[in-house]
């Protein structure tokens, strides 16, 4: 039986671990683009996507609302309903895309203030600029992915993010010289867009059924039309996916701040940071793909009413996929840190300087896949609070205290602001993988 259900979730994690990895393959483009530029424009795009990343996550947090409710709608034979859902998502990233853009553009105000280098700040605020108008496209994406993964129909997801990896690239490299970081900016918000139009297409081909057989428990079949606004809905989103938000929040913020103060260690600290987190950031990706997964598998268990050892099953796999993964990765950073700083980076010095977060970074792969899948499995449960109690709690008191320790007042310099984050994450993911057990002991019912 588990082997069955981790071959379940090993083909659905292939597509998302995929479209994951490519949309981190723009980012990684972005920094080698960049990198060629120097360290202030290097150090200037890492503190702006550490800005612009938690903007983002904050309007995805709340478009993942819709996983659980789409899974375990499509678990109870509810097709029509999760089609309703998705419409109502759709809704939920327009509101929340306005605001995060929004937020995007006045965020550079802050970086002066905070101390970031003159030069380090102007390209920051260059690069959020050029970024902003990519955000919106994306949050839709978010949705539109959400509901075609539910739904089994991954191939417009792998072919919007090869679509995307090839725009980037080649809209980025020409743009680079004559309009530096604003180039590669551009490229990722052109790059977007394409993503949405192709898997806005893909749901177009989907057929909608005229009417559910089954309806959720107390409730009569829904006859409206699909994309007819239902506040009920969109509330159960905004409610189930506003925790999420905060959590990826508090996530990202966490290390955005770390971003921020690595950029007043100076250049050369910033440069390496951003080389550093964009490693880390890669092996991460494929990790989002299995918690994506195995949200989807531990809603369907749960919409299904498959009991309790179904779901704890569907988890448990996922992180056990997780596991066999990240000993790889923790074992590469290990062996080759400065081989692959020096892929990201001409500048000799940043090089070196990334090397020992690099291996830092090693050694919370396991904390930092943990948390990620077990915060997956806990999302198709319709349990979204708990991942951001465990964030608060473990980046916020463990994590950043520590980093800020040892970075500033024991002088430990950016590997301290490193081994804090790393403290955090373990802190994290111990405890969310406590709630999961403990959850999956009885009855879970769903989320809507």
């Amino acid at each position: 039986m588990f082997r069955t259900e981790l071959r379940a979730l090993l083909r659905l994690s292939g597509p998302l671990i995929a479209s994951y990895a490519g949309q981190q393959c723009m980012s990684l483009v972005d920094t080698v683009l960049v990198g060629r530029l120097g360290k202030a424009s290097l150090g200037g795009v890492g503190v702006g996507n550490g800005i612009f990343s938690a903007m983002l996550v904050t309007g995805i947090g709340l478009v993942l609302g819709l996983d659980p409710l789409i899974s375990q709608a499509l678990g109870a034979g509810e097709a029509r309903r999760a089609r309703v859902l998705l419409w109502q998502g759709l809704r939920v990233a327009v509101l929340a895309g306005l605001v995060m853009t929004a937020l995007v553009c006045v965020a550079p105000l802050i970086l002066a203030p905070a101390g970031v280098a003159p030069e380090t700040a102007s390209e920051a605020r260059r690069y959020l600029f050029a970024r902003a108008p990519g955000l919106m496209p994306f949050l839709l994406f978010s949705a539109s992915r959400a509901y075609l993964q539910a739904s089994g129909v991954t191939w417009p997801i792998v072919v919007a993010t090869i679509v995307a990896n090839i725009t980037n690239l080649l809209v980025g490299w020409a743009l680079l010289a004559p309009l530096g970081v604003v180039g590669p900016a551009i490229a990722s918000s052109v790059s977007t867009v394409l993503m949405l139009v192709i898997a806005g297409l893909a749901i177009r081909r989907m057929q909608v059924p005229a009417a559910d057989t089954v309806a959720a428990p107390g409730q009569a079949l829904d006859l409206a039309p699909v994309r007819a606004y239902r506040p009920d809905l969109a509330r159960a989103v905004f409610w189930l996916g506003g925790p999420i938000a905060l959590q990826l929040l508090a996530e990202v913020g966490v290390f955005a701040i770390a971003g921020v103060l690595a950029g007043r260690l100076g250049e050369d600290a910033a440069a390496a940071h951003q080389v550093a987190i964009v490693l880390a950031s890669t092996t991460f990706t494929v990790t989002l793909g299995i918690g994506a997964a195995t949200a989807v598998r531990v809603g369907k268990a749960v919409g299904a009413e498959a009991g309790p050892a179904a779901v704890r099953r569907a988890g448990m796999a996922g992180l056990v996929a997780c596991w066999s993964f990240m000993v790889l990765a923790a074992l590469a950073f290990f062996v080759i840190p400065g081989v692959l700083s020096g892929w990201l980076t001409d500048d000799a010095v940043a090089a070196r300087a990334a090397v020992p977060l690099v291996l830092i970074a090693a050694l919370f792969q396991l904390s930092d896949g943990t948390q990620c899948v077990a915060a997956g499995a806990l999302r198709g449960a319709g349990d979204t609070s708990a991942s951001l109690a465990a964030n608060v709690i473990g980046h916020y008191g463990v994590g950043l205290p520590l980093s800020l320790i040892l970075a500033f007042r024991l002088g430990w310099g950016a590997p301290g602001l490193w081994w804090g984050l790393s403290a955090g994450l373990t802190t994290v993911g111990i405890g969310l993988v406590w709630r999961f057990l403990l959850i999956s002991r009885g009855t879970i019912r769903r989320a809507l």
